[in-house]
């Protein structure tokens, strides 16, 4: 088991910078980097989507196209916590975004035993 905990989140302008940071609790009897990791988000009336996973040991990530170029993931396994840096957002970056850990392989789908944060919101104005 892996309990995630996002923070980060909040209202900025288009254009503006935002840091999201996933952490791995204390309470967690899964060690943080035995699981590959990442960010979907989800829009208002939107199913959840990818935006960016990462390998267990960081070397490998994986961005959905709209972010590509904007959105940096990266894993700190000593601190056991997933990051998030977006960049030059728009309003369509608008969503709650989740974090995840998963048993599976890493890549762009999520197998094996899943676990996901409680999301952060993210709004940006325009």
């Amino acid at each position: 088991q892996v309990q995630l905990v996002e923070s980060g989140g909040g209202l900025v302008q288009a254009g503006d910078s935002l840091r999201l940071s996933c952490a791995a609790s204390a309470g967690s009897t899964r060690a943080f980097s035995s699981i590959a990791t990442g960010w979907f988000r989800q829009a208002p009336g939107k199913e959840r989507e990818f935006v960016a996973t990462i390998s267990r040991d960081g070397a490998a990530t994986y961005y959905a196209d709209s972010v590509k170029g904007r959105f940096t993931i990266t894993r700190n396994n000593y601190k056991n916590t997933l990051y998030l840096q977006m960049n030059n957002l728009s309003p369509e970056d608008t969503a709650v975004y989740y974090c995840a850990g998963w048993t599976g392989p890493s890549g762009t789908v999520v197998t094996g035993a899943v676990y996901w944060g409680q999301g952060t919101q993210v709004t940006v104005s325009s």
